[in-house]
């Protein structure tokens, strides 16, 4: 593709969403490009963002957050962000015929992120997973799934309690231990009948 003029701040714009792109896996937001490419306000980004989509470089959706697409760039997901998922704060993950109507959000991944798979996207509250890189305001994606095996990272159901949590799975003969990565926390410890895994992560989007 040629290159979007002889404009600099343009051609950086573009190369900035593409190295973000690669980067991470998602698209930067209008105040990721102001402040990676040194612009002097969002004004300013949105000005050479409608440039570069007249031009026919990138493609946006008003209603969609994130939602900045390279043309050139195959392979653009969408995965509904449907809610928080928090130890003792209950959520019920909607199956995935109805994630389009329940979701909250949108977002906008390659499929090199998701893997290929339908996913869901939860977005984190509170530290129970700080040790793995987890921390309060991630966004987690979470590959749909009723069955675990020991150390997959899940969000788990726990039934008597109409509560979710986001730990790491273990099968203990009668019991299930769901561990957090948090060295000041506690296991759970449940009756195996009275789990439900919802889902397993596959990836992390990190808060910026």
């Amino acid at each position: 593709m040629k290159k979007p003029g002889t404009n600099k701040t343009r051609q950086n714009v573009l190369s900035y969403i593409r190295e973000f792109y690669n980067d991470r896996g998602y698209a930067p937001t209008v105040r990721d490009i102001q402040k990676g490419c040194l612009i002097s306000s969002t004004a300013v980004v949105q000005h050479h963002l409608n440039i570069l989509e007249r031009e026919g470089y990138i493609h946006r959706d008003p209603e969609v957050f994130r939602s900045i697409q390279l043309l050139d760039k195959k392979n653009i997901v969408r995965v509904p962000l449907l809610g928080i998922i928090a130890a003792g704060s209950p959520i019920m993950v909607p199956t995935s015929d109805s994630w389009e109507t329940e979701a909250l959000d949108t977002l906008e991944l390659t499929d090199d992120v998701t893997h290929g798979k339908d996913v869901f996207a939860l977005r984190v509250k509170g530290q129970s997973m700080i040790d793995a890189f987890i921390d309060d305001g991630d966004i987690v994606l979470m590959q749909p799934a009723n069955t675990a095996n020991n150390g997959d990272m899940v969000a788990a159901w726990i039934k008597d309690k109409q509560e979710v949590t986001l730990k790491k799975f273990y099968r203990e003969n009668d019991q299930v231990r769901l561990q957090p990565a948090n060295s000041q926390m506690e296991a759970i410890y449940v009756d195996a009948d009275n789990v439900e895994v919802q889902g397993k992560v596959i990836g992390i989007i990190r808060k910026i």
